[in-house]
C-alpha cells in the first residue's frame, strides 16, 4: 500500500483550507502559491473532495473553496480513503468479505488482518483539526493559554 501524491496533497489541502478558515472562500491561486503545488492538479484533487462532500465551492471573483464542516469532523482516514480507496495492505481484505479462495489455509492471513486494523485505526485517529493544530504548533503560531 502506498499512498500517491494526490492523496497527499489532498490532505495538504484540506489542512490548509482549515488553517485559512475566516468563513470566506479560498482561491486555489492561494493554496497553489503557499503550497507548490499546481492550480491544474489542485483542481483534479478538489473535484474529487467536492463530490465527496468534504468542500464547499463557490464562482466568481470572490469564489473558491472551504471547508463543508468543522476541521474535528474529518479525519485522515477520511480524507485519504476518498482519494485512495480502501486502505487495506492487500486486495483480499479490501471487500465486505474476504472472497480469496485460499482464505481458510492462508497463514499470513491474521498478519494481513492485524495490519489493516492498525493502519486503518491509526487513520481514523488522527482529525483534520489534529493536522491543523500540529501545522500551527509547527509554524509557531500556537496560541495555546
Amino acid at each position: 500500500m502506498k499512498v500517491s501524491t494526490k492523496g497527499r496533497y489532498a490532505l495538504q489541502l484540506m489542512v490548509d483550507l482549515a488553517l485559512h478558515d475566516t468563513g470566506e472562500y479560498i482561491s486555489l491561486k492561494d493554496i497553489s502559491e503557499r503550497k507548490g503545488i499546481t492550480v491544474k492538479y489542485l483542481e483534479q484533487i478538489v473535484t474529487v473532495l467536492a463530490k465527496a462532500g468534504f468542500v464547499l465551492s463557490q464562482r466568481g471573483n470572490n469564489g473558491g473553496y472551504r471547508l463543508a464542516r468543522a476541521p474535528k469532523d474529518y479525519t485522515a482516514g477520511d480524507i485519504l480513503r476518498v482519494m485512495e480507496g480502501p486502505m487495506e495492505p492487500i486486495a483480499c481484505l479490501q471487500g465486505e468479505e474476504n472472497l480469496c479462495e485460499k482464505k481458510g489455509s492462508c497463514v499470513t492471513l491474521p498478519f494481513w488482518n492485524d495490519f489493516s486494523k492498525v493502519i486503518n485505526r491509526f487513520v481514523d485517529s488522527v482529525t483534520l483539526q489534529d493536522l491543523k493544530d500540529q501545522a500551527l504548533s509547527l509554524s509557531g503560531y500556537d496560541y495555546s493559554i
